[in-house]
């Protein structure tokens, strides 16, 4: 249920994080199993046999069954989370604080983030972290932040890769609500001991972290031989695939049961059990994340050409909600989001309420999609400040999170070539 209330006053960042509260254990590790089991998940810990924590545990982030799966990691240890607000406002912050959990805003920078893990491993607590802040949309790795070596060599511990094979399939991003019957399994990596971190440079951990977070939920799928048989495995795909990759339109993608199609030129493509696309006339096959890296390059080249002849703007009518803290969103109205090569700018509010808010490409390295956010509000994105979530939403055929996720990274890295 999402609730609503009228108070902005900003959530407390700096307050310092709790350890999981100790009564809660039985709960959270007994309901990490019950979903273990269900999905009959593996998890392979030998990685770290021997290896004394706590450990900096950065974490691949393709679904819903990373959090099952992370109490277990740490087992029978209790350990901490760097998680998004939302939790706080539907678990309420007693509780998600005794869960283990920090707060933080995603894609903004926030020192505190930092203060708050460093004072967690005082505490001789480990850390996860998600550096791709979001569920992954096709399966494979999204942008990893370029300062996670420097953040590795500032914990000065043990940092551990986790990486779950399963979890986007049995929980793609376009349609997370039903779960598909996938087999799920995790492994533990020591990537440095505290003696490795002083022997290696900030750049040499980044490349490893990069190599050690990349993964390709459909090449799992293939190589273990994996058969998604549920009827409704294609509804949504064509969220994160609008554009046609037959005849090129955008927006005029749709899926129903096991079909994606183009109803601009009447194509369909059948996601089939084994997950690759096969167009029905033709029997031509496609690989749902090379069609997705297909549209990014489209994107960017589009983008480019529309800079360099002054054109480049998009504009949106939408619908605004704040969050704020944990209480619950705020209400904000009709508005509007503009986009050019420089920022987003959204708009809402009349008369003395009015404000337009700017949003810097150079100041963030990607766009928070969401698909059909709980369900019930559709397609959106969400863009933050220091001190508040803003949730946009609009309706408009024009309207694709993808898209402006695409552009948004890329004016990102733009932005940071030209300034140096």
């Amino acid at each position: 249920m999402i609730r609503y209330q009228n108070d902005m006053t900003p959530f407390d960042m700096a307050e310092k994080p709790s350890k999981q509260y100790f009564f809660l254990m039985p709960l959270i590790w007994a309901a990490a199993k019950l979903s273990y089991l269900k999905c009959g998940m593996k998890i392979d810990r030998s990685g770290i046999k021997g290896v004394k924590g706590p450990f900096l545990i950065i974490a691949t982030h393709q679904g819903p069954a990373d959090y099952s799966a992370a109490p277990l990691v740490t087992f029978p240890r209790r350990a901490m989370y760097v998680s998004d607000m939302e939790g706080f406002l539907y678990y309420g912050k007693w509780l998600y604080r005794g869960l283990g959990c920090i707060g933080k805003r995603r894609f903004v920078s926030d020192i505190t983030v930092v203060k708050n893990m460093k004072y967690a491993f005082s505490k001789g607590q480990s850390v996860f972290v998600f550096p791709e802040s979001r569920h992954s949309n096709v399966g494979t790795t999204a942008y990893i932040p370029k300062n996670l070596g420097k953040l590795c060599k500032f914990m000065d511990v043990p940092v551990v890769l986790f990486t779950l094979y399963g979890s986007y399939l049995a929980n793609p991003f376009w349609d997370e609500l039903r779960t598909r019957k996938v087999p799920i399994e995790g492994k533990l990596t020591l990537l440095y001991s505290r003696e490795d971190l002083k022997n290696t440079s900030e750049d040499g951990i980044q490349k490893s972290l990069e190599e050690g977070l990349e993964y390709n939920e459909y090449e799992y799928q293939t190589e273990k031989k994996i058969l998604i048989k549920e009827p409704f495995r294609a509804e949504g795909l064509h969220k994160p695939l609008y554009i046609c990759k037959k005849c090129g339109a955008k927006y005029k993608m749709t899926s129903k049961g096991d079909t994606l199609e183009c109803t601009a030129c009447g194509k369909k493509f059948l996601l089939r059990e084994d997950g690759f696309l096969e167009e029905r006339e033709s029997k031509e096959n496609f690989v749902i994340p090379d069609w997705y890296e297909w549209e990014r390059n489209l994107e960017i080249a589009e983008c480019g050409k529309a800079i360099k002849e002054g054109s480049f703007r998009k504009s949106y009518k939408v619908r605004v909600e704040a969050l704020p803290n944990e209480k619950g969103f705020v209400d904000l109205g009709d508005g509007t989001l503009d986009m050019d090569e420089r920022e987003f700018t959204l708009r809402f509010g009349e008369g003395d309420k009015a404000q337009s808010l700017s949003f810097p490409h150079k100041t963030r390295e990607s766009v928070q999609t969401e698909y059909d956010y709980r369900g019930v509000k559709g397609q959106g994105i969400v863009l933050s400040t220091k001190d508040c979530c803003y949730y946009i939403y609009c309706d408009a055929e024009d309207f694709n999170p993808t898209e402006l996720q695409f552009l948004g990274e890329w004016l990102y890295q733009t932005a940071g070539a030209d300034n140096g």
